[in-house]
């Protein structure tokens, strides 16, 4: 099985047009369009989309940049490290973050119960990766010396990622049967952030390698462009385990645990992993072959509801016999709340 792959244009087209002269053919075309968003929200988890507003050519120049920072050494790669803002800005160093299967005790009952051939990988301690976190609203970013086309290229690809998510937030919202900006005016002021990683296969490239443990995202939405070596595995509704295939040109979206709070467990936040797989390690030989860079980055930005809304289940979601394990948080209080079990307090994603 394979994700569907949802073209944004249609429903772009449609808002440029104002809605007014579209035929009733096209108008159920983007109906049926917003209810394929839905439906693979709620039934995986994840999403593939293609956005004219972001093409390839801008993921691979802003995978480039990213692989020429995490080629530097730790020592140089540090400077840009924070620990006393609580990693929330600058570089997170390979060690620092935590699986969340490692200390969610019912997280690991979960994973006991699972059918061997979809169980996760067992991490063997902190993820063995490192992170960039860029901007969150009120710190100020950290710019590393020696790349001037750091800012302008963070802040490009992460707005365009903005947008794209927002589309979907609408058409999600659309397809679930809320208001269109049911979900979009929550995002207003959301602290998003853009926080690429980067793992080094040349280190750590064997098979089996957890580069990030069983885990879901705390946020509302998560998206990511195509990363230059697979690995990422994400588990169903009905609890199958799947290897991810992101086509070139396409940005994966993923549902967080915000998500799952405004519409009452309907969408539950997905379960997913990365890890080095057999995929990976042709990816890893085509990259010797041809000389490029063995960090394999992704561009992963994480998308929130406003620290001050408040996450509570929307619309008919307010009836969903699951509504009552949702109760009104502020949504502020929730990221900390989460962010209390792992190493990485005040962080306000992943």
């Amino acid at each position: 099985m394979d994700l569907p792959v949802v073209d944004l244009a249609p429903y772009l087209d449609r808002a440029v047009a104002g809605g007014g002269a579209a035929g009733e053919e096209e108008e159920e075309a983007v109906r049926a369009l917003c209810a394929t968003v839905s439906a693979s929200l709620r039934d995986t988890g994840a999403l593939l989309v293609k956005d004219p507003r972001c093409p390839a050519a801008d993921n691979d120049r802003f995978l480039d940049v990213v692989e020429r920072y995490f080629a530097r050494s730790a020592d140089s790669k540090r400077l840009q490290e924070r620990p006393n803002l609580h990693y929330q800005v600058g570089v997170t160093p390979e060690g620092v973050e935590v699986p969340r299967s490692l200390v969610d005790k019912e997280m690991q009952d979960k994973i006991k119960s699972m059918p061997e051939e979809f169980q996760p990988a067992t991490p063997k301690g902190p993820d063995p990766k490192w992170r960039y976190m860029w901007r969150e609203l009120n710190s100020e970013p950290v710019i590393p010396d020696g790349l001037p086309e750091w800012k302008e290229t963070m802040d490009s690809w992460g707005s365009k990622m903005i947008s794209a998510i927002k589309v979907v937030a609408e058409m999600a919202a659309v397809g679930f049967g809320l208001p269109k900006d049911a979900f979009t005016s929550l995002m207003k002021e959301g602290p998003h952030l853009l926080a690429p990683t980067g793992s080094d296969l040349e280190r750590h490239g064997s098979e089996g390698t957890v580069f990030a443990g069983f885990h879901y995202d705390l946020n509302f939405l998560t998206i990511h462009g195509r990363s230059r070596f697979p690995g990422l595995n994400i588990w169903l509704r009905n609890g199958k385990k799947m290897e991810v295939k992101v086509p070139v040109g396409c940005l994966l979206i993923q549902s967080g645990k915000q998500l799952e709070w405004l519409t009452g467990g309907e969408c539950l936040a997905g379960m997913h992993e990365v890890v080095v797989t057999k995929r990976t390690l042709e990816a890893i030989a085509l990259a010797r072959e041809q000389n490029r860079s063995l960090w394999r980055v992704s561009s992963t930005l994480f998308a929130h509801i406003a620290s001050d809304a408040t996450l509570k289940p929307l619309g008919h979601f307010a009836e969903a016999s699951d509504a009552h394990s949702y109760p009104p948080i502020c949504a502020g209080d929730y990221v900390e709340q989460e962010l209390s079990v792992i190493n990485l307090k005040g962080k306000n994603g992943f």
